[in-house]
């Protein structure tokens, strides 16, 4: 959708919630995100999500997660529900969510240095470590609905030969050497972690997409918002997913040890969480590079990009 067919289809799908005021375009990307107002005059986020991506019943899953985390004292967007009692609308082509929305500056942004002191970013990654301890936490805790859904994201699907993500190793801007290395990466690190997993490593509910943009500084506290990537998944990986943008900081080993403790401040970690949380920060730059094909044109700047990127990681893991 270009931006005047993103604007009308918004329009379309807030009558379902008896709204007429005009929502503002946020982000055109795969789901589209507006800034609306709620049937009670409240600030709130309009999703349009991308089609064929997620089922109605995984939005609506994931909406049912977000409402059981605020419930168990957490703070994070829910979804406000339509005239007719439902969490989902229509807009145009699209299924339409509205959600709560959260004050707060974004961490972040890919690819540009964390703007805030050293001692700043320390602080924030080890809140974000706890915030996300204690979404694995309320998580655990919860009963879900028999008709719950979301994707699992296990060992063959994020390294198997049909990666949930891509065939990272077959990214068109990749040459022969390269995909070699990158097949030699993901063959050394699927045994380490098979081996995690044999071990018992911790797996459940994930946000899995802990990106800066997508953490809400709100003064010495961070919050989560967009959890449509939520899926059955390693927690380790969830904390590897928060890293993988600062795999060129200077800084990046002091901001992996504040993750780690702000984690291990709420729950326990396994004994080599170093290692994995280096393994797991490369394994997030390994699905990125398969994300892009298909995504993007093969010539597109961003193919490459994230193909030098995982390289860059794939190299410095192997030593």
């Amino acid at each position: 959708m270009n931006e005047a067919q993103a604007l009308t289809a918004a329009q379309d799908a807030l009558t379902a919630w008896g709204v007429s005021a005009a929502p503002r375009l946020i982000k055109n990307r795969e789901n589209i995100v507006l800034e609306a107002v709620g049937p009670d005059g409240q600030r709130a986020a309009l999703r349009l999500h991308r089609p064929g991506y997620q089922s109605d019943d995984a939005i609506r899953s994931e909406l049912w997660w977000s409402e059981a985390l605020v419930a168990a004292g957490m703070t994070v967007p829910q979804p406000i529900r339509t005239l007719a009692e439902d969490v989902l609308a229509t807009g145009g082509a699209r299924v339409a969510s509205l959600v709560t929305w959260l004050e707060g500056e974004p961490l972040g942004e890919g690819g540009v240095p964390l703007a805030m002191d050293a001692p700043r970013q320390d602080a924030l990654h080890e809140a974000l470590g706890a915030e996300l301890a204690r979404l694995h936490v309320a998580s655990d805790a919860m009963t879900r609905p028999d008709a719950f859904e979301r994707v699992t994201l296990d060992l063959e699907a994020l390294l198997g030969d049909n990666p949930a993500w891509g065939r990272f190793w077959e990214n068109p801007s990749l040459t022969a050497e390269e995909s070699a290395l990158l097949q030699t990466t993901r063959d050394t690190l699927r045994d380490v972690i098979a081996a995690h997993a044999k071990a018992g490593g911790d797996f459940g509910l994930i946000h899995a997409d802990a990106l800066r943009e997508n953490v809400l500084v709100q003064g010495d506290q961070v919050r989560l918002i967009d959890f449509d990537d939520g899926v059955f998944g390693f927690r380790m990986y969830e904390l590897g997913v928060a890293m993988s943008q600062n795999y060129d900081q200077p800084n990046q080993d002091a901001l992996g040890a504040a993750l780690l403790r702000g984690y291990a401040s709420v729950r326990t970690l396994p004994d080599n969480a170093a290692a994995l949380l280096e393994a797991f920060t490369l394994m997030r730059g390994l699905a990125s590079c398969g994300w892009t094909i298909g995504r993007y044109a093969d010539e597109d700047a961003a193919v490459r990009d994230y193909a030098e990127r995982a390289l860059e990681m794939a190299r410095r893991w192997l030593g």
